[in-house]
């Protein structure tokens, strides 16, 4: 058996000798796929092993993926999964039918390919990738959902020539890496349009229509925009999904039009055989969180008092979130909030409530905002608060104020939401002492 001391000793090192975007931001980033390629080479291509589905956009990734591979896995494929990034385990990147990668399995791998490693230098999205496809590869899996890093033309996952794309939607985020305007934003996601190959589009707007239009119609691939599909009127509440937040809606017009796509794909119905049934689909899309363990999708932390928790963190993810939050019930509204720093905060502002007390705080990474700085630049702005220096101390302030009736929300950023699920997991009945 594994030890857990050199397990964790391991990821340690190939934390910090090859920093993660998710760990220190955009100087881990590592545009082009050239080292992927070559350590792709190395492994054997094990991406072509198995059939794929490849995901970008800016948001909706993850609740697609999540979906998309429970819906698949209750049909009765062994469904790998490629996600990113992480809230609680590392491993929870790498899945099959929901089930996380072993730490042996990763430790057996980051030995083996250390030399590689100190060698050709591959960023930690593109070790993590080789990791997940070999993976996949060698545990036979029938089809893989992968999600894409940042962006999709450069992104390291782009080695793969899938059955179908998605892309989910196009909004600023990651500007400085991806473009300044929408139409820029949209050329990189739609880098994963791979020729003939179908792809489908969630939501598009008159600036990235063209774009879509232009490239697929270049790579002869059909093109299918799920809000004109005939999917287009389906609500998430038809599903009774149990993952939670208005922008579900979005996202599960997405995921049907692919598995409509799908169901004309005639090598991947000889696959899927007899379990590709429509009852089997349902089943999985409505209970993707309890397949894939997805967590941090508008989730109820606790009931009495009602905390919510949701790891939107960009403005077009966070308008929607707060939108809903406005119009919950609740006597009084608390929220924790944080950010990393390098997120454009100004349209954010915008669509925070006024109505709420925040706690503003800060989250265990290095990329974190500091939570002065925030909230000097809230008050400035007419919001009421005070500061805690991480999200525990945050948690244990409202602990001393609650009432029933009350509201409390968590969010701003993936780290936020990962620091509150581990504080509060750790604590049993933590508002109830």
């Amino acid at each position: 058996m594994l030890n857990i001391e050199i397990y964790n000793r391991e990821l340690e090192w190939i934390f910090n000798q090859f920093p993660s975007y998710q760990k220190v931001g955009g100087r881990a980033y590592k545009p082009g796929i050239e080292t992927m390629k070559e350590f792709d080479a190395r492994l054997g291509y094990p991406h072509k092993k198995f059939m794929t589905i490849h995901i970008a956009g800016t948001n909706g990734k993850g609740s697609v993926s999540h979906m998309l591979a429970s819906a698949l896995a209750s049909a009765g494929l062994k469904v790998g999964l490629y996600t990113s990034p992480h809230l609680m385990d590392f491993r929870e990147r790498i899945k099959i039918n929901g089930e996380m990668i072993s730490r042996e399995r990763v430790f057996d791998f980051l030995t083996e390919w250390k030399e590689f490693m100190l060698e050709q230098k591959p960023s930690f999205f593109e070790i993590t990738t080789a990791m997940a496809f070999d993976y996949f590869a060698k545990e036979r899996v029938d089809i893989a959902v992968i999600e894409t890093g940042l962006g999709g033309r450069l992104d390291s996952t782009n080695v793969i020539t899938p059955i179908l794309s998605i892309i989910t939607n196009i909004a600023l985020d990651h500007c400085e890496h991806l473009g300044y305007t929408l139409p820029e934003i949209a050329v990189e996601k739609a880098g994963i349009i791979k020729p003939e190959v179908p792809v489908v589009v969630g939501e598009v707007t008159g600036q990235t229509r063209p774009v879509f239009e232009a490239i697929a119609g270049e790579r002869n691939s059909l093109l299918i925009f799920a809000q004109e599909s005939r999917f287009k009127d389906v609500l998430a509440t038809d599903y009774k999904l149990d993952l939670k937040g208005d922008y579900q809606t979005h996202n599960i017009r997405t995921v049907l039009a692919a598995l409509y796509v799908l169901g004309h794909n005639q090598p991947f119905l000889a696959k899927a055989g007899e379990g590709w049934r429509d009852e089997n689909l349902r089943d999985g899309i409505s209970n993707a969180a309890k397949n894939t363990s997805l967590r941090g999708r508008w989730e109820q932390l606790n009931s009495d008092p009602l905390v919510i928790c949701d790891t939107g963190h960009n403005a077009n993810g966070l308008r929607v979130v707060f939108s809903q939050l406005r119009r919950q019930k609740a006597d009084r509204l608390f929220i924790v909030i944080g950010f990393v720093a390098e997120k454009d905060l100004e349209k954010i502002f915008g669509y925070m409530p006024k109505n709420a007390y925040y706690f503003f705080t800060q989250a265990s990474t290095e990329r974190a905002l500091s939570a002065q700085k925030l909230a000097e630049k809230c008050k400035s702005l007419g919001f009421e608060g005070e500061i805690h220096m991480n999200v525990g101390a945050a948690l244990e302030a409202y602990k001393r104020i609650q009432k029933a009736g009350d509201l409390l929300f968590i969010g701003g950023s993936t780290f936020i939401v990962a620091d509150a699920i581990n504080f509060l997991e750790n604590r049993d009945n933590f508002f109830a002492d």
